[in-house]
């Protein structure tokens, strides 16, 4: 579940320590991080603790994680020029700090664990540095597309460039699959995520050589549809679309990654198991279904909870 250690209070003591950056770019305080929801809940896999901003701070841009807010880019990268400054650097010179934590952490995990890696996807970095801010509407990021798309296919090639040698690095130092995080987008429309954004999406996710999980938030089945068709083992469904209406729309032979509402767990545990079993039930016991949130863990969800959930799911359709 990503995002599953902001509610451990072992997280939250690192966090009084350390700020975000220097705990991704640290190998063992990163490496830490990303076994303390394993243990404490006995999850299936392990997910990379890593910021969807991480491989543009080594293509020279400054960002800071603002409380409340989310990425915030010190310069707007909205015009040729400033996309001209973008530079694309091997893994090896700004990521060896996040390789050596994917390492350490397949080291210390069970063979039968998978450690997934974690990359944005191109759009929504896009989104964030033309923004530059998180936003709801991405009017910034869609002037750009329509008035310039020759900056924004610019943009969208360095930081594919950036991405694709990443997720195939942490491939290669271990990671047994890689998520591409599209969080935004749900702002799109079919047409638009087919001309704008598809190619570059598939270009990262084909580049990781390992089985890939395609997720986006705000999706409707047709958008899944699209991205399915962008590439991915998995497609991951948030929690806005049923399980198996998302299922349909993706193909029976791909797997699904989802899709509890993850405010659920904030409410009585009766509530939690018939959600969750409402997912199992849509899921049908169909293969290739990976049963996870349809977003991040949220911060103030009790750790308790979390482990009840993943021992319902463990051994649902078990006897007794």
């Amino acid at each position: 579940m990503r995002q599953a250690g902001r509610s451990l209070p072992e997280y939250r003591a690192l966090r009084q320590k350390h700020r975000f950056f220097a705990i991704a770019g640290t190998p063992d305080l990163c490496a830490e991080v990303t076994l303390q929801p394993v243990r404490r809940h006995g999850v299936d896999a392990a997910v990379l603790f890593a910021d969807i901003m991480s491989p543009v701070l080594g293509m020279g841009v400054d960002v800071e994680l603002v409380e409340g807010v989310g990425p915030v880019a010190d310069e707007r990268i909205d015009s040729a020029a400033a996309v001209e400054r973008l530079h694309v650097v091997a893994p090896e010179e700004w990521a060896s700090p996040i390789l050596e934590a994917v390492r350490l952490v397949r080291s210390e995990l069970e063979p039968e664990r998978a450690l997934v890696g974690f990359c944005g996807g191109p759009f929504t970095v896009a989104g964030y540095l033309v923004e530059g801010r998180p936003s709801r509407d991405f009017v910034r990021t869609k002037s750009l597309m329509y008035r310039e798309p020759e900056t924004w296919h610019a943009l969208m090639e360095r930081l594919t460039g950036q991405f694709a040698p990443y997720v195939a690095a942490m491939a290669a130092a271990g990671a047994d699959a890689i998520q591409l995080f599209d969080s935004w987008v749900g702002a799109l429309s079919v047409a638009d995520y087919r001309e704008f954004v598809a190619p570059y999406s598939a270009r990262v996710l084909e580049a990781a050589g390992v089985p890939t999980i395609h997720f986006g938030t705000g999706t409707t089945p047709q958008l899944l549809a699209e991205m399915a068709a962008a590439g991915g083992s998995a497609v991951g469904v948030d929690w806005r679309v049923p399980l198996d209406d998302a299922w349909a729309a993706v193909g029976e032979e791909r797997a699904v990654q989802g899709n509890l509402e993850p405010a659920v767990l904030l409410g009585p545990w009766e509530r939690v198991e018939y959600a969750a079993f409402d997912v199992l039930r849509r899921a049908g016991g169909r293969p290739g279904h990976v049963f996870n949130l349809g977003h991040g863990v949220l911060p103030q969800t009790d750790p308790d909870v979390l482990t009840r959930l993943a021992e319902l799911v463990r051994s649902y359709g078990r006897p007794g």
